[in-house]
């Protein structure tokens, strides 16, 4: 295996051995060179095709030649449990990255992602009926995770990552699940774009990166708008977040599903999908004979119970009541102050 990983850098590069990421490679050894920065790389196995072993050490011996140090490769054992080969890819690819960032000491890791790849991911998004934050597509930045070919003042595409390679003799590999038309994304990449392109010229993939990044901006500052809400309103315990009705259904339409997903999430809940955001929006919505509305309880995922209960402010004074929206963690037990309404 090249290098040993132990060495201290300040970046890696997750290198497939795809044109994409040895492009990538090129541009940072080019960096590491110039001394700007100490760049390594890594190189995950997933061990889904027969010549994976074989292309992933390629890979690394092109990152090492390169000049990049240290190049480990990582091999993960890709199980699915009640997900796609695609989400158990991930997920492995993900820790073997984080482990890899950790042992080297990187506070970055460098994504290939391209315009191209960008495009397909606003269309996915789109195909979903999802909201701005789907439609802002791949993130330039999460974490320790950059994507530079994604910034606008670089924004390659996947031809353009191609000529990198050929003008700097790296071999690259075509992975075959990308030509698979079991997989959306594939279908997107084989038909859809190109068919885009020749229909509406060939800034079509640029111009959805473009969409993209304004989505982003917008979904960016309603997340912002969405948890300056919340903390105003909500009362918060240990695994439990009230909320009242009224100020839920005084809240702007764009705000109130962000201020419900994130403060299910607060008190457990994996993140929510769209259907499950309309289930609490229901519980917010007045009562009525042919429209939403009800008490609950609504499952959330996560072991999370969302309900819509009618709380004494006095209880002692008798009186007044108001009506709150109740999210609690699994096994804590109910308020007894407050009642089903």
């Amino acid at each position: 295996m090249p290098g040993t990983g132990s060495q201290q850098v300040d970046a890696l590069v997750a290198c497939s051995g795809g044109a994409d990421s040895l492009a990538l490679a090129a541009a940072a050894a080019h960096l590491a060179r110039r001394g700007d920065a100490r760049i390594g790389a890594v190189v995950v196995d997933h061990g889904l095709h027969p010549d994976s072993a074989e292309v992933a050490d390629r890979a690394a011996a092109q990152c090492t030649a390169l000049g990049l140090a240290p190049v480990t490769v990582e091999r993960v054992r890709v199980q699915p449990a009640g997900e796609g080969v695609e989400a158990a890819a991930r997920h492995a690819r993900y820790a073997a990255l984080e482990c890899a960032a950790a042992r080297a000491g990187a506070r970055a890791v460098l994504l290939a992602h391209t315009l191209d790849d960008q495009a397909e991911q606003v269309l996915l998004g789109l195909l979903r009926g999802s909201g701005t934050r789907s439609l802002a597509g791949i993130p330039v930045r999460r974490g320790r995770y950059h994507r530079p070919f994604l910034h606008p003042e670089l924004g390659l595409d996947r031809a353009s990552t191609e000529r990198v390679c050929a003008a700097e003799g790296l071999t690259w590999w075509d992975d075959p699940a990308n030509h698979d038309p079991a997989y959306t994304r594939s279908r997107l990449r084989a038909t859809v774009l190109p068919l885009l392109t020749r229909e509406l010229g060939p800034g079509t993939s640029a111009a959805l990166a473009r969409t993209a990044a304004i989505a982003a901006r917008d979904a960016d500052h309603l997340d912002a708008e969405a948890a300056a809400l919340l903390d105003r309103i909500a009362e918060r315990r240990p695994g439990c977040c009230l909320l009242p009705v009224e100020d839920l259904r005084a809240a702007p339409p764009a705000l109130l599903p962000r201020v419900l997903a994130r403060a299910a999430v607060d008190v457990g809940a994996e993140p929510l999908t769209r259907e499950r955001i309309a289930a609490l929006e229901a519980l917010v919505a007045p009562r009525s004979p042919t429209g939403p509305g009800g008490a609950g309880p609504v499952q959330l995922p996560g072991g999370v119970t969302a309900r819509r209960l009618r709380r004494d402010v006095n209880p002692a004074g008798g009186g007044s009541a108001d009506v709150v929206l109740e999210l609690r963690g699994p096994g804590l037990p109910r308020d007894r102050a407050a009642v089903a309404r």
